[in-house]
């Protein structure tokens, strides 16, 4: 029998209340949800029960894979197997944090940029994004001679919170400053219409974490990340 671990606070389940609050995005029951094939990969049960195991491992066709991440450890449906695991760090707004300025425009991105976005993630690979993942929120970017080399925008979202995500350039054009640029733009949006920004970045990512440290960002929590397939 699978113990059961709840919890009140939606950030130690993230991906279970973006589903919840965006259900146009999710498919599913009260018991486990997963975003739409074009839209992520993420999914995840209501709680750790089997009932709710059970549910979510149905939602996987055989073939198929997942990302889920909490806080909690991640139990294994039965059917499932863990094709991967990896800790990571979540960091919320611990102050007020201004959008940096630049020489360069920060341009508003949206469904004629898809393609472009989706090749950019591909070739820097910030966490899972698909064709429609700019749909679930606001993304921006940093266009060179006409070529999109820098954006950023919102993944999850729910009730008071906001993630930064997608945050990525292209190699050749590191280290002039655009994911600080582009996350403080994304981040002092989500502020302004009153949520508060939070991210994930992997625990072995230094670079990333002192960042956004930088920024105004605190660790909250480690979470647990598993990618499922069956």
């Amino acid at each position: 029998m699978t113990t059961t671990m709840t919890t009140t606070n939606p950030l130690d389940r993230p991906v279970w209340a973006s589903l919840t609050f965006a259900p146009a995005l999710a498919e599913g029951c009260d018991l486990a949800k997963r975003y739409r094939r074009d839209v992520n990969l993420f999914a995840s049960a209501r709680d750790d029960d089997d009932a709710s195991l059970f549910v979510l491992a149905n939602l996987v066709a055989e073939g198929e894979s997942v990302f889920v991440l909490q806080a909690q450890p991640i139990p294994l449906p039965k059917g499932m197997q863990a094709l991967r695991r990896a800790q990571g760090v979540q960091m919320v707004a611990g102050r007020a944090i201004a959008a940096e300025s630049g020489a360069e425009t920060v341009v508003a991105l949206g469904d004629a940029d898809a393609a472009e976005m989706l090749a950019l993630a591909q070739l820097t690979e910030p966490g899972p994004f698909l064709v429609r993942t700019h749909t679930m929120g606001r993304f921006v970017g940093i266009r060179s001679e006409g070529v999109l080399v820098a954006m950023a925008g919102e993944r999850m979202r729910f009730e008071g919170g906001t993630e930064v995500s997608g945050v990525c350039v292209h190699p050749d054009r590191r280290g002039r400053g655009f994911a600080r640029r582009l996350s403080s733009v994304v981040a002092h949006a989500i502020q302004q219409r009153g949520d508060r920004p939070f991210l994930h970045a992997w625990t072995t990512n230094e670079a990333a974490i002192a960042l956004y440290e930088s920024l105004g960002f605190q660790i909250r929590t480690e979470v647990q990340v598993a990618v499922l397939g069956r």
